[in-house]
């Protein structure tokens, strides 16, 4: 008797497996944009893409580019996980951050020191292999006052 087959390529776990609702989402953010769902009854734009409005259950919902802007809500730095790729990544920053848009999204945070962060801080959505993240918007240089 033969030992089940085992596959020699690593799984990868952070990358979606998308179906026929959630392709355009996945499409749209390996061009480099980010897409949320609107609900034409409430108006309200709500995140994780789903066919109904969560606010109102309307039906009446249509996908929107957002502005890729976010504020950082809350994160948590990772030192600890056994699933590929995440454990060549440690530590990294898992994050919940608020779209200008309203809607709450769980993410990454890229290039950014840990202990640089705050709550509030002002974020813009990057893209890694096809997967929104975000990271610190750049803050103009400000000039020397006189005195």
């Amino acid at each position: 008797m033969r030992p089940p087959h085992r596959s020699t390529a690593t799984t990868r776990y952070d990358l979606p497996e998308a179906d026929a609702f959630t392709r355009a989402y996945w499409e749209a953010a390996a061009d480099g944009r980010l897409l949320l769902r609107r609900c034409g009854a409430c108006g309200r734009a709500h995140h994780y893409p789903r066919e109904f409005c969560p606010h109102c259950w309307s039906d009446d919902v249509t996908w929107q580019e957002a502005s890729g802007l976010a504020t950082l809500h809350t994160w948590s730095v990772v030192h600890c996980n056994d699933l590929p790729p995440f454990s060549a990544r440690t530590p990294y920053v898992a994050a919940v951050v608020d779209l200008a848009e309203g809607p709450r999204m769980a993410t990454e945070i890229v290039d950014s020191a840990p202990a640089d962060l705050r709550a509030g801080t002002e974020l813009t959505v990057a893209f890694r292999d096809g997967i929104p993240v975000f990271r610190p918007r750049a803050v103009p240089a400000r000039r020397a006052e006189s005195t």
